[in-house]
């Protein structure tokens, strides 16, 4: 038993430490250079419609939770991209209409439910309509919700990608730490 115990103690003493890997700095989002996705939010003052259910963070890559916020607008409202990029998805997925966004920096917006009006490969700006608001999101409080997501692949080498809450672009996200273990 003893013999054991020191053979195991003597491994784990020259067993070599794992270098931990820092967290990947989030990229720096320029105040102004993103915006609502749909008409008549600002400033965090909603005119009409408003955030109906907010972000909330998964605890597992695969967890529950609600990878974006759902924003209240009525069926047909014009959806905008909320910064400039490249469109990635123009579709259906899994019987409703998604639009998809590459930002720079590794950001990458989501729309749906949407009626696309762009094409993948097309260059947009902020506030170029990608589509109209379709009514039908699953427990959207009143006739149509846009749920609008926000996804950050890390820099080369960086563990995975990361949802985070895409009020982060509007200056009204709730910032989340990385755990240090």
């Amino acid at each position: 038993m003893r013999v054991l115990f020191l053979t195991a103690a003597l491994l784990l003493l020259t067993v070599p430490a794992v270098a931990r890997a820092e967290p990947p700095e989030l990229p720096a989002i320029p105040v102004g250079a993103y915006g609502w996705p749909v008409a008549g939010l600002s400033a965090g003052a909603p005119v009409a419609g408003g955030v109906a259910r907010r972000f909330l963070a998964p605890p597992t890559p695969y967890g529950r939770g609600h990878r974006g916020v759902d924003l209240a607008a009525a069926p047909g409202t014009p959806v905008v991209a909320a910064g400039p990029g490249t469109v990635v998805y123009a579709g259906l997925l899994a019987g409703r209409g998604v639009v998809s966004v590459q930002h720079a920096g590794g950001l990458r917006t989501t729309y749906e439910p949407v009626a696309a009006s762009v094409v993948v490969g097309a260059s947009v700006a902020r506030g170029t309509v990608v589509g109209t608001l379709d009514p039908g999101h699953p427990g959207c409080p009143a006739s149509a919700c846009l749920h609008w997501g926000l996804r950050w692949a890390h820099p080369p080498g960086a563990p995975r990608e990361q949802y985070l809450d895409p009020l982060l672009l509007v200056g009204l996200g709730r910032t989340r730490l990385w755990p240090a273990g």
